[in-house]
This record gives C-alpha cells, structure tokens and sequence, in this order.
C-alpha cells in the first residue's frame, strides 16, 4: 500500500470509529439517564441475569468510548450486592439456578479492578454452585433444582462463559472440561438435523408436555434462546487453551450451527424470527434481542477465525437492520423495539412450548433484556464512511416508514479487546 493510501485508511477508521463510538455512547448515556440518585431501578439491588448483562455492556461500553462514567456505574452497582465476606446479596446458593450465574461475570473485572477480596470469594461460591449443580445422566446441568432433568440453552450461556473464564483465570483445567461437557451435550440433543438450528430446551425425563416424548425436544426454535447459545459459544471459546482436546470440536459445531442461522436469517431485513423454524407464519415477528444476539456471535466468531467460510454479508445485512427497523432516538435518548418480553417452558403458569405460546408473549420497547444487547453489535463493529444510522420513524415490529440505504452501512470491523483483563471481542 502507498503512504498516501495507508494515510487514507487511517483517516477512515478515525472517522468510523467516531461515529460507532457516538452510537454505543448514546444507547449507554440512555441508561446512566434512567438512573436516580446513582442507582437504576431495574439493576440496583438485583441480582440476576438481566441485571448482570447489562452492567456487562455498560463495562464494555466504559472501554470502548473510554468513558469512566460507565465504568464507575458498574462498581457502584456491583459494590452495592457484594458484603465484605463475599456473600452476595438477594442470591440463595441452594436454588441452583444457572441463571444467578450470569452476573457472575461482572465479578472477575470488578476484582482486577479493585484487587478486594470480596470479589474473589463471591466467584468461589458460584463455583461452589456449579460443583453441585443438579445433573442429567450424562452430566448435564439442570437449568434450575426446580426443573429435574432439563436442559434449556439459557442456561449454557448464563454458566459457560463465566465458567471458562474462572479456568482461565484461576488455571483450572477441569473447568473446560466442564464447560466442553454442557456445550457438546446440550447441542447433541437440541439440534434437529433438518434445520441445524437448537430447540429451546431438552427434558431428559420426557415427563413434560412441553417436550417430544420421542426426542424430548422442545417444539420450537426460540430466537433468542439460539442466541443465548450462540454467544455462549464464543464467549467460552475465548478462555479455553489452544492445546483444549475438544476446542477444535467445539468450533466446528459452531460453524456448523452458523450457517444453518444464516439460512434462516430474513433476506429482506437481515433479522431473525421470534420462532426459528416458522419463518413467514402468521404472527411470527422480526425479533430485537434474537437478532442482536446472533449478530454479535457471528460477529465475534469471524473476528477470532472460528468462522471460515461464513459471508460477511450475513453479518453486514443484521446489523443493518438492527439500526434500521429496530432502533429509533428521540430526546430521550436511544429505543430498541421488537423485544419478546420473556419466554420460558413449564413452570407455575405452564409455558407450553406451542407456536402459540412463543407469539404470545407480549411485545415491547426498551426492556433491559433487549437493549444490553443491543449494545454489544454496536460495540464490536465499526460503520464505514456514512454509517450514521437515519432516524427512522417506526410503524410496526420489523417495519419502518422509512428505510435506511443499505450502502450507508458499507463495511464493519470487528472491535478488539475490552476490559477486565478478558478479551471480550
């Protein structure tokens, strides 16, 4: 390349990585606003996986626009659950529920960060959860002691990553081995060979009418349930050792699962569906957390190579229209719609698992549990020349009244490192 040609490129990426950095900046300044007296009402004092993926954007978000303020949110919140001894608050060890896994990860910065010894103990008694997890015959996790014998993809993205991590940091080999066990299980179980795609949750016992009772498979492909197992992929993959004996496997599954996302992704809109595997039917919609989810993974996966041969345009058209149908900024700040506002299977109010169910729950704007993750496709990408995002005037879930051209969203680059001492990428 020529001096003046790489001068050129420089300029670029300066001008690109303003740009990505105004918008991770705005979706974050959105929920520093939500806060009163320093605390948010949906994060302060709970601990949860909601709770905890936010707080996990909003570090990255610190890293990424080297905004301290971001950062400083989450110790306070942090600091706030977590007792001297660390015992941490409105947690019950005794419930062995993955999802209380998942803030977990916050804790492994906040002790880097501060070096107090609480942090390390309160990752000690997750640990201790994991250790004791209630399990299938094959050594799976149950997703929570009051679902026996089940195994939901939730649960792999809320325990594996963090699990790994501890290996990593701790030298703990066992532990991915561990984490190699719950991913290569719960995908052989889960997977159906006509689609590739996972289905939400796999019973064991077949005692629920949720599930097959050939297979034990749930019904459906949940969108954002494929999400969570996605991303728990890479974000796991990222600890393990190079020389890891199943790492190679792992990958391979990924890659495999990757492209069967890729076929099910909407071509118009770049988006994925509320229900995977009934794409086009009356009443299925365009999906937010789904859709960034599976954008982030793919993301994240081409970035580390776990991906060979998977079209960047997959991955350019998502993210797309992420910005084009399902964000909008007013004086508020930044809104993301099209979000199911939760989905399960069983349970009290039993969840059973239909397509009737999964379009059933209700659609809303700007829950915690869309719009963290709304911030990490932002965070790992990079807009090219003109790729500030129109404001687009909604109508409906995976409609607009005015589209964003595709071309002012050229090219995107995968964002590196972020903080913690992991490499979040």
């Amino acid at each position: 390349m020529s001096e003046k040609g790489a001068i050129t490129l420089v300029e670029t990426l300066t001008k690109v990585s303003t740009q990505n950095r105004r918008m991770s900046a705005k979706i974050a300044d959105t929920l520093v606003s939500e806060c009163r007296d320093g605390n948010h009402p949906k994060i302060a004092g709970k601990w949860g996986y909601v709770a905890g993926m936010t707080l996990l954007a909003l570090e990255r978000a610190a890293v990424w626009n080297s905004e301290p303020r971001y950062s400083e949110l989450v110790l306070h919140h942090m600091d706030g659950l977590i007792d001297k001894d660390g015992t941490i608050r409105n947690y019950q060890l005794e419930d062995y529920n993955l999802d209380m896994i998942n803030e977990g990860k916050n804790l492994f910065s906040m002790w880097k960060r501060t070096g107090e010894e609480k942090y390390h103990q309160a990752i000690l008694r997750l640990v201790v959860q994991l250790k004791g997890q209630p399990r299938t015959s094959e050594g799976g996790f149950w997703h929570k002691k009051i679902y026996p014998f089940q195994m939901w993809l939730d649960g792999i993205y809320m325990s594996s990553p963090f699990l790994a991590e501890y290996g990593r940091v701790f030298d703990h080999p066992e532990s991915f081995d561990e984490v190699a066990r719950q991913i290569l299980l719960i995908e052989r179980k889960t997977r159906d060979p006509r689609t590739g795609l996972l289905h939400h949750a796999w019973d064991e016992s077949r005692e629920q009418r949720w599930c097959d009772k050939e297979t034990g498979q749930s019904f459906h492909v949940w969108g954002r349930a494929m999400g969570w197992y996605a991303m728990a992929v890479v974000d796991a993959l990222e600890h393990f050792p190079m020389d890891h004996s199943q790492r190679g496997q792992i990958m391979g599954i990924f890659e495999r699962m990757a492209y069967a996302i890729a076929h099910a992704q909407d071509q118009e809109s770049g988006l994925w569906y509320q229900v995977m595997d009934q794409n086009g039917r009356e009443g299925n919609y365009l999906e937010a957390s789904a859709s960034c989810m599976m954008t982030y993974a793919l993301a994240k996966g081409q970035r580390l190579h776990y991906l060979a041969e998977l079209d960047r345009k997959v991955v350019d058209r998502a993210y797309a229209g992420i910005l084009s149908r399902l964000v909008t900024e007013d004086e508020q700040g930044v809104h993301l719609h099209c979000i199911c506002h939760g989905a399960g299977l069983g349970g009290k109010k039993y969840r059973d698992g239909s397509y009737a169910y999964y379009i059933s729950e209700q659609i809303v704007s700007d829950a915690q549990m869309g719009v963290a993750q709304s911030c990490w496709p932002v965070l790992k990408w990079r807009c090219g020349e003109q790729g500030k995002c129109e404001e687009i005037k909604r109508n409906s879930c995976g409609q607009t009244r005015k589209k964003q051209d595709a071309s002012k969203v050229s090219r995107f680059m995968v964002e590196g490192d972020v903080a913690g001492g992991a490499s979040f990428r």
